[in-house]
C-alpha cells in the first residue's frame, strides 16, 4: 500500500516541478522566462496556476498518507537493519571504556 502512494507521490512531485517550471515569471529578475511558449494570456496563467494548485493538494495529501501509514507501524519504506525494532535508521551505541587494571608494580 505505501509503495504504491511513493510512487504516485514521487510521480507528483515530478509533475508538480514541470508544471511550476512552465509558469511565466512574473518580476523577470534575470531577463528569463516569459518567451513566447504555446499557451499565452490570462487563460493560460490560469489554467497553470489552477493545475499547480490541485497538484500541490495531491502532493500534500499523498504526504500526509504517507507520515500516518509509517506513525500507524504500515509497511515501512525503509529496509530492516539487524538490531533495529521499527524499521528505521539507529545509531550503534559505543562501547563501554574499558576498566584500568592495577600494575603488578603499584601494589
Amino acid at each position: 500500500m505505501s509503495g504504491m502512494i511513493l510512487i504516485i507521490h514521487v510521480l507528483l512531485a515530478v509533475v508538480l516541478v514541470g508544471v511550476v517550471l512552465l509558469q511565466r515569471s512574473e518580476g523577470g529578475a534575470l531577463g528569463i522566462g516569459g518567451g513566447g511558449g504555446m499557451m499565452s494570456g490570462r487563460s493560460a496563467g490560469s489554467a497553470l496556476t489552477k493545475t499547480t494548485a490541485i497538484l500541490a493538494v495531491c502532493f500534500f495529501a499523498t504526504s500526509m498518507g504517507l507520515a500516518l501509514l509509517e506513525r500507524s507501524g504500515g509497511d515501512s519504506i525503509l529496509p530492516d537493519l539487524p538490531g533495529s525494532s521499527g524499521g528505521g535508521i539507529t545509531t550503534p551505541s559505543p562501547a563501554p571504556a574499558p576498566i584500568p587494571q592495577p600494575d603488578e608494580s603499584e601494589q
